[in-house]
C-alpha cells in the first residue's frame, strides 16, 4: 500500500466520530485512541461487556492529568477518559461512534 493511501484511510477515520488517533495493520486489524462513551463509564471493563457486545478489546487508558495506563478486567473507566481499544476495523468504526 502507498504511504499516500494510507495516510488518506486514517485521516478519513479521524473525521469521524470520537476516534483521536488510527493505526491500521494487515488483515482490517486496527489501534485507535479515542474519547470513552458514556456507557462503558462506572464499571469495570470485565463486567462492562465491551468486548462481546462491541468487538473490541480496551488495552489502555489514560486520565486527564495522568499518563497512560495499561487496563485490566478491573479497570474503571470514568467520563472523560481517554482509551486505547484495538480490533476489527469494522468494529473500531462502530465503536468509535456509540455514545
Amino acid at each position: 500500500m502507498l504511504p499516500e493511501h494510507e495516510m488518506g484511510e486514517r485521516v478519513a477515520h479521524l473525521v469521524t466520530g470520537r476516534m483521536l488517533d488510527f493505526i491500521e495493520f494487515d488483515d482490517d486489524y486496527a489501534l485507535v485512541k479515542t474519547v470513552a462513551p458514556d456507557s462503558m463509564t462506572g464499571v469495570p471493563l470485565g463486567e462492562s461487556g465491551v468486548r462481546s457486545r462491541h468487538g473490541v478489546t480496551v488495552v489502555g487508558i489514560k486520565r486527564p492529568g495522568e499518563g497512560f495506563t495499561h487496563a485490566t478486567a478491573e479497570t474503571v473507566i470514568a467520563k472523560g477518559d481517554i482509551v486505547i481499544v484495538t480490533g476489527k476495523i469494522q468494529a473500531m468504526e462502530a465503536f468509535a461512534e456509540i455514545g
